[in-house]
């Protein structure tokens, strides 16, 4: 049997305690919300104490009224950790605010225990939006704006409706800038990883200044909208170092991944709507550790291989999806990365310099 003391934990820069493992609510784009709310009631009851919810995933009125229900039948209060987003479509001061007191009232709470900007751009699409489509107003990242949405949300922790801040979808460059402007530091900071996608040096760095990671998609998430795949995509579960460890185990592949997820540090978040599969997630990361060898052979599962790549948030004069992810090291403005701007006039001259 799963017992709250058997769940492994987490102690953030702050000494708050929270659940090294949550149940994701992240299922719009095939379930109704009162199906994913549902599941969230399954899994408090299982022992889950960490939700993951955001704004747009249209389902927190549902997932609160689950919640409501969990502590008036004896749950305590603190026992859980509610965790929601501002959207994109909310990045102006004033609708930051707005858009974090309605998550208040939808999952009928007086405070959030983590608030986190959902990505770093405001660009955003409407649902069942397929790769091409754009937000005709679509921005890069400029540092001023999303510090007034972070100094914002500030206030609301200086309020007392919110416990933690975090970042999401960022980048080391980003990051670094969010932290030297901060007042109040990024507590977390949800970031895809899985064993595919262990995104090494943004963890670290992460860890280095404190700051917990959160990790979405930690099964690979095979259920992701069609917009988010590509050919080139790789499927963890089907990763023989992964199905090799799993068969040493006799347990399901997705139950490797979790259990390498919470020995590694971070803190996975998987989305499953069927009692059996979030009952078995939360039981494999308290029993039957994987090894130290295990551990070190899931390292050379890496590929670099990213799922959601945020296509539909790009800028007019981005060229591609990498243009995201500061992949150069620095953040592109409106016209691309520097670098690639540099080089490109370069080349100009330099076919200037031929044909004269």
């Amino acid at each position: 049997m799963i017992t709250i003391d058997s769940v492994p934990t987490r102690r953030l820069a702050s000494g708050a305690v929270m659940p090294a493992i949550g149940v994701g609510t992240f299922g719009s784009d095939h379930y109704r919300a009162e199906q994913v709310a549902a599941a969230v009631g399954g899994a408090i009851r299982a022992g889950y104490r960490l939700i993951d919810c955001a704004s747009v995933y249209g389902n927190e009125a549902e997932v609160g009224a689950v919640l409501q229900e969990a502590i008036a039948g004896g749950v305590p209060r603190d026992e859980l950790f509610v965790m929601s987003k501002v959207w994109n479509d909310a990045h102006e001061p004033d609708a930051a605010i707005a858009s974090v007191r309605r998550s208040l009232s939808d999952l009928r709470l007086d405070v959030l225990d983590a608030v986190f900007v959902h990505w770093p751009f405001p660009n955003h699409h409407a649902p069942f939006a397929d790769a091409a489509d754009r937000d005709p107003d679509a921005r890069p990242y400029i540092h001023e704006e999303y510090m007034a949405l972070w100094h914002a949300l500030e206030g609301l922790v200086d309020e007392g409706v919110v416990r933690h801040l975090g970042t999401s979808n960022v980048t080391i460059p980003k990051l670094t800038a969010i932290l030297a402007d901060a007042r109040i530091a990024p507590a977390l900071n949800e970031m895809e990883l899985h064993p595919c996608f262990q995104q090494p040096e943004l963890f670290r760095f992460c860890l280095d200044q404190g700051i917990q990671p959160v990790g979405y998609s930690p099964l690979g998430s095979p259920s992701r909208p069609e917009r988010d795949r590509i050919v080139s995509d790789v499927s963890d579960m089907e990763h023989p170092v992964v199905v090799s460890i799993a068969r040493a185990h006799g347990v399901h592949p997705a139950l490797i991944c979790l259990k390498w997820a919470v020995q590694r540090g971070q803190i996975p978040i998987p989305f499953s709507v069927k009692e059996p599969q979030f009952v078995a997630n939360l039981r494999a990361v308290t029993e039957d550790p994987l090894t130290p060898a295990e551990l070190e052979q899931l390292r050379s599962a890496e590929q670099n291989n990213r799922l959601i790549k945020g296509q539909v948030f790009l800028w007019p004069g981005a060229d591609s999806w990498l243009d995201l992810w500061d992949v150069d090291g620095t953040i592109p403005g409106w016209d691309g990365y520097a670098a690639d701007r540099a080089a490109g006039h370069a080349a100009g001259r330099a076919a200037v310099d031929v044909t004269a």
